[in-house]
């Protein structure tokens, strides 16, 4: 998939593993996330994504008006508040992407996926 919008010299066209890869980045910045995760489809597990592949960790869906859903699957460090983590995330996450990007974030769902200790 991929996210595009008009401007007045021509079209963008943004893959959305670019976009994938901004977020995943701007949530390892925040304070009290250790990596992304992914679910293992064969076993139902939980694991820890390498910096190479954090994207991963990011699922995007665009809408018909060029907005983008973002679900940011996490793992945290143990004894951090969970709420402030998932504050502080969506706040950086949704700023890195709408300035990076130029497309807008109408939803940020934060999934924590594990607690690392």
């Amino acid at each position: 998939m991929q996210t595009k919008f008009k401007t007045e010299l021509g079209t963008i066209r943004i893959q959305n593993e670019v976009i994938a890869r901004i977020a995943g980045l701007a949530a390892m910045e925040c304070y009290g996330v250790v990596g992304m995760a992914a679910k293992s489809l064969k076993d139902g597990l939980v694991h820890l994504l390498k910096i190479e592949s954090l994207s991963r960790g990011v699922v995007i869906e665009t809408k018909e008006d060029g907005s983008l859903i973002i679900d940011l699957h996490i793992i945290v460090d143990y004894g951090t508040n969970l709420v402030a983590i998932a504050q502080s995330l969506k706040e950086n996450v949704r700023y890195k992407v709408e300035d990076s990007a130029g497309v807008t974030v109408r939803e940020l769902n934060v999934c924590i996926e594990g607690v690392r200790g």
